[in-house]
């Protein structure tokens, strides 16, 4: 009976190994920053150029967010301009990752495109003063915004976190990648959106 158990308990073990490293294969792979970018149209998402026809545009969801002095800012009122919208918190292992070279490109892009770094400040699990603290102590450059009601994260239908939401100057999605990306698959977004 003891052989038994024990054969049975080595079998399932394996089992869950197995099923482990299978799971972590297969996530990881999402998460790697090599990830391309996914272009929206309509209800879908297809890989393409971005140059979708008017109909086929997705308007990018108007949310309200926090400025790190604590005032209001409408997403809808920064159209105009392409704009890098990401979505992070300071405990986020990948975000922690991409964040210095969304900082050295936000650096380099002179103005001509607009990075909203907006933090899921919920409260709880990140306050806002942990998000500002996390950006000064790193020595970021780039604007760093509040979305301290999860408004800009449910319009977005955000799921994990690092997620960054290419806009273009109209104001409409032209593409999105989800988990951490690096400063290659920036920049592709970002000549997507000018």
């Amino acid at each position: 009976m003891k052989k038994r158990s024990v054969i049975v308990s080595i079998v399932v073990f394996a089992a869950v190994l197995g099923i482990s490293a299978y799971a972590y294969n297969a996530l990881s792979a999402n998460a790697r920053p090599e990830n391309d970018l996914a272009v929206a149209a309509g209800q879908g998402e297809v890989a393409g150029s971005g140059e979708n026809s008017e109909s086929e545009k997705t308007k990018a969801p108007d949310f309200t967010m926090l400025d790190a002095a604590g005032n209001e800012v409408k997403l809808s009122d920064l159209f105009g301009q392409p704009i890098v919208l990401n979505f992070w918190a300071s405990w986020c292992p990948p975000c922690k990752t991409e964040m210095p070279e969304f900082d050295k490109v936000y650096k380099e892009s002179g103005g001509d495109v607009r990075f909203m770094m907006i933090d899921l400040a919920d409260g709880w699990q990140e306050t806002k003063e942990k998000g500002l603290k996390y950006a000064e102590d790193q020595g970021f450059s780039f604007p760093v915004y509040f979305d301290t009601r999860q408004e800009g994260a449910y319009m977005y239908g955000i799921q994990a976190i690092p997620t960054t939401i290419f806009i273009d100057g109209d104001g409409y999605i032209v593409t999105a990648a989800q988990g951490a990306i690096d400063e290659k698959t920036l920049l592709k977004g970002i000549d997507l959106i000018k």
